[in-house]
């Protein structure tokens, strides 16, 4: 049985219907169940663009685009975290399995034939955390014959996991006193990029509110590992310049990979990728503002 898809959607009404559109247009949609979760109003401003987002939800159902559509509408603001947290666990809940998107992400047309046979041929693996649709802009190596790669970062840019995955994961950090002055655990989890532990920091002081950080965090301490596309399914059209961001997009642009034949295997980390994404994932003034700020700007409702 195919993995049901949910999608996030709240105030950009030009990103959501790029995101919808490259969706329907997967070999698989028609076969598949879509969730819409709407978030609410954060403030007056937010009225307008969230209402024209929940228009054009609203005309899905007339398509026929996919097995069956469902939208849940939220009448006040519960954030990004907040509502990827309860979204995510409803469904996967019902479902056992999940694939998640954001109303910024633009998927190749073989998107969901990737993640439900990745699903299928890792949902045994218990040392695989979860699948993304995003590659991140690194060099693969010439010699490289994977189709995939593994890291110890999950990616929030298009993914799929599973229920016993997800339900593990502690949303409030309960360790987080150990991790801040335990060097080991802090090293242990910048091995999927030297921005993370401080990414940590500023969640748990309340100057970032991000569910991601939390489920890489419970990836870390468990030791496991994200399938990652050598050619990306996911394209992330939200650092586009439409905020303060210009030119924002070069750094994390992809090219999409469209019906290119991809191999499931079981494989080791490859300590040349390891490396690569280890450095792409430097906090420099230049990520952080790509990252953070960006994160940051959508939890508020400002983008």
């Amino acid at each position: 049985m195919l993995a049901p898809v949910v999608v996030f959607v709240y105030n950009r009404p030009d990103h959501t219907e790029k995101t919808i559109e490259s969706l329907a247009k997967n070999h698989l949609a028609r076969e598949t169940e879509v969730f819409i979760y709407a978030d609410g109003a954060k403030n007056e401003k937010s009225i307008e663009p969230v209402q024209l987002v929940r228009d054009y939800i609203d005309s899905l159902h007339e398509r026929s685009l996919f097995k069956s559509i469902h939208i849940i509408k939220v009448a006040s603001n519960k954030g990004l975290a907040n509502s990827v947290i309860d979204g995510v666990s409803e469904v996967v809940n019902q479902h056992e399995k999940v694939i998640v998107v954001e109303d910024d992400l633009v998927s190749s047309t073989d998107f969901l034939q990737y993640m439900n046979e990745a699903l299928d041929y890792y949902e045994e693996n218990r040392r695989i955390w979860s699948i993304s649709g995003y590659s991140v802009n690194i060099t693969i190596p010439k010699n490289y014959i994977n189709d995939i790669y593994v890291t110890n970062r999950g990616c929030s840019w298009g993914y799929a996991t599973w229920k016993d995955r997800w339900e593990r994961v502690d949303w409030e950090v309960a360790d987080y006193k150990r991790f801040k002055i335990d060097r080991k655990l802090r090293r242990r989890l910048n091995r999927g990029g030297r921005d993370m532990a401080n990414m940590l920091d500023l969640q748990m002081r309340g100057e970032l509110n991000s569910w991601a950080i939390r489920w890489c965090y419970t990836q870390s301490k468990l030791n496991m590992l994200t399938i990652y596309p050598v050619h990306s399914r996911i394209r992330n059209i939200g650092l586009d310049g439409t905020g303060t961001h210009s030119g924002e997009d070069t750094y994390c642009d992809v090219i999409l990979a469209d019906n290119k034949k991809c191999k499931f295997e079981d494989i080791e980390l490859d300590r040349r990728i390891v490396k690569a994404f280890r450095k792409y994932y430097i906090p420099t003034p230049q990520y952080l503002i790509i990252t953070i700020k960006y994160e940051i700007k959508k939890i508020l409702g400002i983008l």
